[in-house]
């Protein structure tokens, strides 16, 4: 809603404007010169980029329209199944073994479908839940080995965002083109003996052309690869807080600690309380650490 309310802004500002200083739609309407800029940025685009780069990029648009966002349900469900995850490899890792194995076949991954619609990140938590059963590795080369994959992952995620922020930075030069060749066309036609009206015709569209790109620079392009690359600093915190976790879990620490420890690293806007993740396994009937240690402090108190 806050994306369409702000092209809804923008849009509202530039045209209503134009419109109150008099301005006509059919002054600003010119296809072949929006032909020219936007066909001009989309080949650049699909000259610099590989393939799967420009699938990230659309993969991301498309998430960006849709709203999908690591809100608070979302992190309830990190943390609960990564905390389940830990109570049951409590018993041994070859317990995980079906679960990561074949995670949308397993009872647990599917109680928590948010997360089973990240595959980028269900990708990361299974990956790195075999690696841990694969044999033995202290928190120190853990934390060292998904640091680089972290790196790698970011790097990746966050090219689209920087390629489409080179195009927004080169609509204005894409826009003086299109102007360019209109002022060729107004030339031409003072050449050809045409009346000042068609000429100031020609060269008002070239104008256009200048307009167009501006726009498409600062009004949507540039906002759009903002909007991406907050959008992948929010799946980076969140791969980040399963790093978190798993090496605070390899560390010996309880379940419960090592969640919290992730927990830590979740986004402020989206980041819930101690309290409330207590409240949470709780309500699962999973916080066996938490009911053993308060009822370990009630027997003292009545011994």
């Amino acid at each position: 809603m806050q994306q369409f309310l702000g092209i809804f802004i923008v849009l509202g500002c530039v045209f209503g404007g134009f419109a109150l200083m008099g301005g006509t739609a059919t002054a600003i309407w010119h296809p072949v010169e929006i032909l020219i800029i936007v066909g001009a940025a989309f080949g650049a685009l699909v000259i610099g980029n590989e393939k799967h780069v420009l699938a990230e990029m659309a993969h991301q648009l498309k998430k960006i329209a849709s709203r999908k966002k690591h809100d608070s349900e979302f992190q309830r469900q990190l943390l609960l199944l990564m905390y389940e995850l830990l109570q049951l490899a409590a018993g041994g890792l070859k317990a995980l073994d079906a679960h990561v194995e074949a995670p949308r076949e397993s009872a647990i991954f599917q109680r928590y479908p948010r997360i089973l619609d990240e595959p980028k990140l269900l990708a990361f938590i299974v990956d790195n839940f075999r690696l841990m059963a694969m044999g033995k590795i202290n928190a120190h080369e853990l934390e060292g080995v998904l640091e680089q994959e972290l790196d790698a992952i970011h790097e990746e995620l966050t090219q689209p965002s920087k390629s489409l922020h080179k195009i927004a930075e080169g609509m204005p030069g894409f826009g003086i083109l299109a102007a360019v060749l209109g002022i060729v066309m107004a030339m031409y036609s003072v050449a050809e003996g045409a009346d000042s009206g068609a000429i100031a015709e020609k060269v008002g569209a070239a104008m256009v052309g200048t307009f167009i790109g501006i726009f498409f620079c600062y009004g949507l392009l540039d906002p759009l690869s903002n909007m991406m690359k907050q959008l992948v600093n929010g799946e980076a915190s969140t791969m980040e807080t399963v790093k978190v976790v798993l090496c605070t879990h390899v560390a010996g620490k309880p379940a419960l600690l090592a969640i919290d420890a992730g927990r830590r690293l979740i986004q402020l806007n989206t980041k819930p309380s101690f309290a409330q993740l207590e409240q949470w396994i709780n309500a699962m009937g999973g916080d066996d650490e938490s009911q053993n240690k308060r009822r370990r402090n009630s027997d003292r108190m009545t011994g």
